[in-house]
């Protein structure tokens, strides 16, 4: 399955999940089996606040896709805080299919072409790499967090494999993934690849 399928899989599985919070749940903290950027400050951040993160990332797919610079862009034109308002549900799903229709419209051969991220150019390719797994994690882990289904569909997860198995290791070395989870002989596709990239499946 190309790169953009899978990408598009992934972000609306992860929209799918986000309109499943209730409005009690926005304000929920991070749990710590959530994995975050070593960085960041979970003792005040709220689900919302995650969803927003998720947001930003997802609104600047199209400019991404299309070969702009985030100096071309502006880089203070998105601001986290200010994509979700008062219907964050409609804000989130709006910016997802943007970035789903930039994905869609891409022909093969876009794939090796530069995509420019705040931290050094990548071919297209290996951006979708980046950016479909962690959306894939980010819905199981909302679905958990929410206790909703946290399915992901199967070839979602076949695909985000065959995606990572190659460069998980080194991945791992840099700190992306923490050391792979045990899992049961048995365990489902979907726990495999949970385990696989250290995490363990919850549900």
């Amino acid at each position: 399955m190309q790169e953009p399928t899978l990408f598009v899989l992934a972000d609306r599985r992860l929209n799918e999940v986000v309109q499943q919070i209730r409005d009690d749940q926005w304000s929920l903290p991070i749990p710590e089996w959530i994995r975050l950027a070593s960085t960041t400050d979970r003792s005040t951040l709220t689900l919302r606040d995650l969803v927003a993160y998720h947001a930003y990332d997802d609104v600047w797919v199209p400019d991404i896709l299309a070969g702009s610079t985030m100096a071309e862009v502006g880089p203070d034109r998105w601001k986290a805080a200010d994509l979700l308002g008062d219907d964050p549900k409609a804000d989130f799903a709006r910016i997802v299919e943007a970035a789903v229709a930039a994905a869609e419209s891409l022909a093969p051969d876009d794939l090796q072409r530069t995509a420019h991220l705040s931290f050094g150019d990548f071919t297209v390719q290996e951006y979708f790499w980046q950016i479909t797994q962690f959306r894939m994690f980010r819905a199981y882990e909302f679905a958990v967090m929410i206790g909703v289904d946290p399915t992901i569909p199967i070839e979602l997860v076949r695909g985000v494999r065959a995606q990572l198995e190659p460069h998980i290791e080194g991945w791992r070395r840099i700190g992306v993934f923490a050391p792979e989870v045990p899992v049961p002989a048995d365990a489902s596709e979907q726990d495999r690849l949970l385990g696989l990239s250290g995490r363990e499946p919850r549900a």
